[in-house]
């Protein structure tokens, strides 16, 4: 069991919320007498020994926000395309958020085979496609929550309550840091999904293990990050030397205040990413082949390819946990829609915009990472919060549907071309090898050496962990 009892991070004024924090160095490398030697801190976010050998050293989830339909995406479903505009068997009305038809609707997609495993993909990723003999599909996905929200949380933290620790702070607070200059769990947004800071909270873990938050639609790739051109660096240092001391006493009389030890660090670390993370999100220091791999050239896809190249650019700097929800799709009557793959109206409209955003940079991070050999440490993960009904809402759309979904994931310690668990004929619900995000987080955390039943953290009174009572390790897809 990990019995950690530092609470750590947070920096200046955007460090005061945890939201927008680094997480942070551990406080032994504050207190260092040479505040400027080249140390690996001994403390929270120096690296630990895992339960088990790993599989895989970091993770990319490319979050679909929204939710994408399965049934349009990669779970082909022949029957559904016969029956277009007939009575569902065992239709609820009521699975979704609004109401639904209770008649089937087909994919207005043209769907093919692709790759060794005979992938079926429809045509609204020409890209992706090309990589289906990497992937390992699960079809049998499946939620209790069915609005975004709520089921975002749930996704990512285990139950949808809000407060719990998300699977990036706690593979941080589990295995520590690979790199000391950056933080070891990053968040990338461009329209803030529902639920937004929940979804990639700390919880009640300290915060040293929050995620840094990156917005697209914000100037600074970092706010606050830079030191004031009025000092120089060794005014700085002298300034962050002077408040470690009297922090330091401050702390001292107060050895219950973690919170405190957590707005220390932040400084420290804070001060090391003024020259790490400029470094790490330059991304002119990429080939014009490389941009124009991922498709920054493309308005349609910049934003997103951005966001894929630098998070390619942050696994190889060591950085744990990078995680992007995808933005920009376009509803029914063709306005951007703020919940991108949310298909209310019109799932062709939406879908092909959405693939448009996401499809070519997906794909290229798939094979840049296996070009440099960073596809046998990393694991990309692809998906959304859940499904899609099987019958319309009004005439061309979809509501919610958490019974049945897929997501797929592509990279180190799992079976590629592998498809596991399946929907009914219809693709409404998981009926075979279900999965619950329990047993998807067990399997994820077993890939990077944790054993999740011995990753706890006592609070109020109680061993919480990131499965809850539940979860099985898929070792099916496990190689």
């Amino acid at each position: 069991m990990f019995n950690d009892n530092l609470h750590l991070p947070k920096r200046r004024e955007f460090l005061k919320s945890a939201g927008l924090g680094f997480g942070s160095l551990a406080l032994a490398s504050m207190l260092q007498k040479d505040s400027q030697a080249d140390v690996i801190p001994a403390g929270p976010l120096a690296p630990k020994q895992p339960h088990l050998p790993p599989k895989v050293k970091s993770i990319i989830w490319l979050f679909m926000t929204g939710a994408p339909s399965q049934v349009d995406t990669w779970d082909y479903k022949p029957e559904l395309q016969k029956r277009d505009g007939q009575e569902l068997a065992g239709s609820d009305p009521k699975t979704g958020f609004f109401t639904t038809s209770g008649k089937c609707l087909k994919s207005p997609f043209e769907w093919k085979q692709h790759g060794e495993s005979g992938s079926w993909v429809p045509e609204i990723f020409p890209h992706l496609s090309q990589h289906v003999d990497k992937m390992c599909f699960l079809h049998s996905m499946y939620l209790r929550q069915n609005n975004h929200a709520p089921a975002s949380i749930e996704l990512m933290c285990g139950t949808n309550r809000p407060g719990l620790p998300a699977l990036g702070a706690w593979l941080t607070y589990g295995l520590g840091s690979l790199n000391q200059d950056l933080p070891s769990y990053v968040v990338m947004h461009d329209t803030r999904p529902r639920g937004d800071d929940q979804i990639w909270s700390a919880g009640f873990l300290p915060k040293t293990y929050q995620a840094l938050a990156l917005d697209a639609r914000r100037k600074e790739a970092i706010d606050n990050l830079l030191r004031d051109n009025k000092h120089t660096d060794a005014q700085q240092r002298s300034q962050l030397d002077l408040m470690r001391q009297l922090n330091q006493e401050h702390a001292a009389t107060r050895p219950t205040q973690t919170d405190l030890a957590a707005r220390i660090n932040s400084y420290e670390l804070a001060y090391r990413m003024q020259m790490a993370a400029p470094e790490a999100m330059d991304l002119t220091k990429e080939t014009a082949a490389t941009h124009q791999q991922y498709g920054l050239d493309k308005p349609e896809c910049a934003t997103f390819a951005r966001q894929c190249l630098l998070a390619r650019r942050l696994v190889e700097r060591g950085v744990r946990f990078v995680q992007i929800f995808a933005g920009k799709g376009v509803g029914g009557d063709g306005s951007v829609n703020d919940v991108p793959w949310d298909c209310h109206t019109d799932v062709q409209t939406n879908h092909r915009s959405c693939g448009l955003h996401t499809d070519q940079p997906a794909a290229a991070l798939l094979a840049d990472l296996s070009a440099r050999g960073l596809l046998e440490s990393t694991l990309v993960i692809w998906g959304g919060e859940f499904g899609r009904t099987s019958d319309s809402q009004g005439a061309k759309g979809r509501d919610h549907n958490p019974n049945g979904f897929t997501i797929w994931m592509a990279g180190a310690g799992v079976k590629a071309g592998l498809h596991y668990g399946a929907t009914d004929e219809f693709g409404y619900k998981a009926v075979e090898n279900k999965v619950h995000v329990n047993d998807l987080h067990a399997t994820l955390l077993h890939l990077l050496g944790l054993e999740h039943t011995k990753l706890t953290y006592r609070f109020n009174g109680r061993d919480f962990r990131l499965t809850d009572v539940a979860g099985e390790v898929l070792k099916e897809i496990i190689i």
